[in-house]
């Protein structure tokens, strides 16, 4: 959202923007810098200290951030009051304000200060400033161990490990709780692991890639027992660590690096160190890239054995019919996808196989067999099946199977792939074509209490029956279906759309109380203005002035219509 300064009071909600301005003059902002040229940071003290960031280009915020849990709109009261800050007292846009200060001079940026210092200082001093901080200061002392520790000569997997253990242990406290905004400095004293890993990768370390990878996937799996991760910070990570490891893999390593590596893996997994998570299955397919021989895709495979649970069994199953397929002989294979073809992944994969090599008559038992397996427990999955059919019919031209099928699907529509309608537009002769749907439209209505149906609706505004669009509006009527309707209505219906927007309005304004449900009243006489209604709309506004003058917002609201 890019907020100009000038107008900013207009573009943020009237709440967040009283609360913005009383955070400001209650000076609530406690610390104000210039980062660099148009990026600035301040801390703002509410329920606690949260931290909020600005890039101003043209007299614009181009970008902001706060790290408080407020996610009710684009702006919250902390980022608010730093712009009435910036405003009146650094940018001295606002002449009138009593805050500004004539002739202030305009203090260096951070970064020209830090670059300025570090020109003075000894290195000795830095050395002594360094060592005090990592003393006294746990965070400091993370950060920069975090930020240097791969130039050390003694890494290994414990190495990292304890780095990451004392980085969680510190944001935890003593509540051991990592909540959501500690997880801003696990988020920042973590990072360098990353970009050191992937340093590394590129300068074919790849040994230390291997011990930062499998430190971090073990020690961030570990904390989603004691951390909020809401903001997928602790999987950002974890995802990360077996990407890393993913790459390395499929890198030219070493032997006994390989061999580490898969002997990882395998332990990794039956030690069961992430149970219950989807890398738990995801490093054996790691380990896997690794291969060299039957044996070792016989240990992979043994593992598969072991695993349990219905869709973690299908996995397993899919990912021991790839093994088979790259160590075992053909009759293997075909065996095992006989013995498992009720696995859905695996009957895909072979519908998908005989579609491509024209086996056609293959690929409709294997679906119809699907259907017969699935129709009860999995009408979702059976679904699939049914478009396989159909694609296969339209390959083959065939007609009759092109209708039943599209048809079909057209009725029972979730998870749609294809566009039904139009495909059995283009089968069916035009002159049986409106029969046609007439059949389908007097099927699909006593299934439904309803008559306010998507699919009829659909048939309605594919062949532009508008008049029938219209009585089954006023047979449903809400101010939802009256908006959705209203672009394929307005031409011939413009008079009664306004008399529906104002029944239903007149109903919601004396049933709904509250700001959001005054709002949403006035979005929708802006729409009926739209539709040419001003007339109407006035005498709305004067009605409800009239019936409701002690709702001050809703007062509010009227007047921005």
């Amino acid at each position: 959202m890019r907020i100009p300064l000038n107008e900013f009071e207009q573009l943020i909600d009237e709440n967040i923007l009283k609360r913005g301005l009383a955070y400001f003059n209650g000076g609530a902002i406690t610390d104000f810098s210039e980062i660099s040229n148009g990026e600035y940071e301040a801390i703002v003290s509410g329920t606690e200290d949260y931290t909020v960031q600005l890039e101003v280009e043209n007299n614009s915020i181009i970008e902001h951030n706060c790290d408080c849990p407020y996610d009710m709109g684009a702006v919250c009261k902390h980022v608010v009051a730093v712009i009435f800050h910036l405003q009146q007292d650094e940018l001295e846009l606002n002449q009138s304000s009593p805050n500004i200060t004539k002739g202030k001079k305009k203090t260096k940026s951070v970064n020209q200060q830090v670059k300025e210092l570090l020109k003075t200082i000894s290195h000795n001093e830095l050395i002594y400033f360094v060592e005090e901080n990592c003393k006294n200061d746990k965070k400091f002392r993370n950060y920069f161990l975090a930020s240097f520790g791969h130039l050390s000569q003694n890494q290994s997997k414990e190495f990292y490990q304890k780095q990451i253990q004392s980085i969680l242990q510190t944001a935890a406290g003593r509540d051991g709780w990592i909540g959501w905004s500690d997880m801003k400095y696990v988020v920042n004293t973590t990072q360098p692991f990353l970009e050191n890993a992937e340093q590394y990768l590129q300068k074919k370390n790849f040994e230390n890639v291997f011990f930062i990878s499998t430190a971090l996937l073990e020690e961030m799996t570990k904390a989603f027992q004691y951390g909020d991760d809401s903001n997928g910070d602790l999987g950002y990570f974890v995802e990360s660590a077996m990407e890393l490891l993913s790459k390395l893999s499929k890198k030219e390593i070493s032997t006994s690096l390989k061999q580490k590596i898969f002997e990882y893996c395998i332990s990794a997994f039956k030690q069961k160190l992430f149970e219950g998570w989807d890398w738990h299955l995801g490093i054996l397919h790691i380990a896997g890239d690794l291969i060299d021989n039957e044996k070792e895709a016989d240990i992979i495979l043994n593992c598969l054995e072991s695993v349990n649970g219905e869709y973690e069994r299908e996995y397993a199953q899919s990912y021991k019919l790839e093994l088979l397929r790259q160590c075992k002989n053909p009759k293997d294979v075909e065996e095992f996808i006989n013995k498992h073809i009720s696995n859905s992944k695996i009957r895909q994969q072979e519908i998908e196989k005989a579609f491509e090599s024209k086996n056609y008559e293959r690929a409709k038992a294997l679906a119809k067999d699907g259907i017969t397996c699935d129709e009860q427990s999995k009408p979702g999955l059976a679904k699939d099946w049914y478009d396989w059919l159909l694609k296969i019919a339209l390959v083959q031209n065939d007609t009759p199977n092109v209708i039943k099928y599209a048809r079909y699907r057209l009725i029972e529509n979730f998870g749609a792939t294809q566009d039904y309608y139009q495909i059995l537009k283009n089968t069916i002769e035009p002159e049986k074509w409106h029969s046609f749907l007439e059949e389908i439209i007097k099927e699909v209505t006593p299934k439904n209490r309803w008559t306010y149906t998507e699919l009829i609706r659909k048939i309605y505004i594919k062949e532009e029956w508008w008049d029938r669009l219209f009585l089954m509006l006023k047979q449903n009527l809400s101010l939802e279906n009256i908006q959705e309707n209203e672009q394929y209505l307005v031409k011939d219906y413009s008079a009664e759309l306004t008399e529906l927007y104002s029944e239903r309005l007149t109903n919601y304004v004396e049933k709904f109380v509250g700001r959001n449900h005054y709002q949403t009243a006035c979005r929708y006489l802006r729409r009926m203005k739209k539709l040419g209604a001003n007339e109407r709309v006035n005498e709305l506004i004067e009605l409800f002035r009239k019936k409701y003058p002690q709702r001050k917002a809703l007062m509010d609201e009227l007047i921005r219509v």
